[in-house]
């Protein structure tokens, strides 16, 4: 996955979290603690977003052929 993010026009995803991870800390560390806060949950919770995603997709196919 990180080489598709590497891959892609102008590294946005990669310059972002550069940015949160080792920029903003220097410039605001209450920010940086909330936005990694942030990022945290989100990362917690990704999974199961992707599987209800999955869930969804599939309940859709299986209705579009009945």
């Amino acid at each position: 996955m990180r080489k598709q993010l590497q891959t892609k026009p102008f590294q946005i995803a990669i310059t972002i979290h550069k940015d949160v991870a080792e920029r903003l800390p220097a410039i605001n560390s209450e920010l940086a603690r909330q936005a990694r806060e942030i990022l945290e949950l989100n990362k917690s919770e990704r999974h199961i977003r992707g599987g209800l995603a999955t869930r969804e997709k599939y309940l859709h196919l299986h209705n579009a052929h009945t």
